[in-house]
């Protein structure tokens, strides 16, 4: 008997796959979880995962799948809901110290309220919502992503309903293609780019990254250094952020108030949970004065990559001090210490990482809404959408 051909649209077609989904990491088969994940981001491993699913458990609504293709376990979704109201994405700055124009976007914001599920991460920055299994066809894989993200987002109805699905981040280097997404209504964006520093494997310390640039920008960075080689000001490992978990809280707050966008900020614990769930891939690097913590920079190793993470200091003391920079430095060293082929410094500060030698790297997230004529309307709102590119900077003698 001949089959009968559906020519409906692959949006309204079954993508043939099978799905276990669950709201907690540890409800899934653990072996084949890792199985297909094993040579990805550490953000992707259960540990990561048990230990921050803790997050916001009223605010962020959580779902993990496993896809199976007759039975063989071939990617994993990671996804976060939750409601994001227009106050979240406006800055600290007082509202009469913005132009008019400014003043009009804010109150405007304000009223917007969208129910977003991320495939990926707030927390972070990186391909985080998605791996793919050795040997696994793209296009097959992308459009079983495609259905178990429609099913996620349909069995979370009664939480409310979903305006936007996006796929974030998506990097240049990670050699994923999800152009397949394209025909279930995904339109993609080309977000700000993430800096990254390649390490070279001749520098064995920080010497040796010095010795290597220019001799202004090599001046530059001795200029920073300089001020924390006193008695009474110094650079060093974070050892227990328990202990000192109150004062990094308040250092990363302050930072964290003058952000742009922060949809969810950290807790007072989640740095020091971090550091015992990761153990040696990650670590807390602080400046002091005296014993007095004034800024600190946290770092996770992901495989071969060394991610400058959360960072947090005293805006008063920076005034004095170049601490931010300095911190950027100390990634910079620990990741040589690291032997990491990379440093991801993320997307804020491009003109201080491009004078480090961090080049852009294409970011892109993939977004889709519930209503098609209004996915239509998300494509040409695309087409106008600019972001800032870093400057372009050579400070390396080679490339000089």
């Amino acid at each position: 008997m001949t089959q009968k051909k559906n020519f409906a649209p692959l949006t309204r077609q079954p993508s043939g796959y099978q799905f276990a989904i669950a709201d907690k990491i540890d409800f899934l088969n653990p072996d084949h979880w890792d199985h297909i994940t094993r040579e990805h981001s550490i953000f992707l491993s259960r540990r990561y995962l048990a230990n921050a699913q803790k997050e916001f458990c009223e605010q962020i609504l959580r779902n993990y799948a496993i896809i199976y293709d007759q039975g063989r376990p071939i990617a994993t979704i990671a996804t976060q809901t939750f409601d994001v109201d227009g106050t979240q994405v406006l800055s600290a700055k007082p509202s009469d110290s913005l132009k008019p124009t400014d003043q009009l976007k804010r109150k405007s914001l304000s009223m917007l309220k969208r129910r977003i599920m991320l495939c990926g991460n707030v927390h972070t920055w990186g391909p985080h919502g998605v791996a793919i299994a050795d040997g696994v066809s793209e296009e097959d894989a992308w459009r079983g992503v495609a259905d178990c993200l429609y099913r996620i987002r349909r069995a979370n109805r009664l939480h409310g309903q979903v305006d936007y699905v996006i796929v974030k981040d998506l990097f240049e280097s990670d050699g994923y293609d999800p152009t397949p997404l394209e025909p279930f209504r995904y339109r993609a964006l080309e977000t700000e780019p993430n800096m990254v520093l390649t390490l070279n494997p001749d520098w064995q310390s920080m010497d040796d990254y010095l010795a290597s640039l220019t001799k202004r920008y090599r001046a530059a960075a001795k200029k920073v250094l300089k001020p924390f080689q006193t008695d009474d000001l110094s650079i060093g490992p974070v050892i227990d952020p328990n202990k000192e978990k109150a004062r990094l809280f308040e250092l990363y707050q302050a930072v964290a108030s003058k952000a742009d966008v922060c949809l969810f900020g950290l807790s007072d614990d989640t740095l020091p949970s971090l550091a015992t769930t990761l153990g040696n891939d990650f670590t807390t690097i602080g400046i002091r004065r005296n014993d007095s913590l004034i800024g600190f920079v946290t770092m996770i190793r992901d495989g071969d990559i060394a991610i400058g993470f959360y960072l947090g200091m005293d805006y008063d003391e920076n005034e004095q001090l170049p601490i931010y920079h300095a911190l950027l430095l100390s990634v910079i060293e620990k990741a040589i210490q690291w032997r990491c082929k990379t440093i991801s410094f993320g997307r804020t500060a491009l003109e201080a990482k491009s004078r480090l030698g961090c080049k852009p790297e294409t970011t892109t997230v993939w977004i889709r809404h519930r209503v098609p004529l209004l996915n239509l309307m998300v494509q040409q709102i695309l087409k106008n959408v600019h972001h800032q590119e870093p400057p372009q900077r050579n400070p390396f003698k080679e490339l000089a």
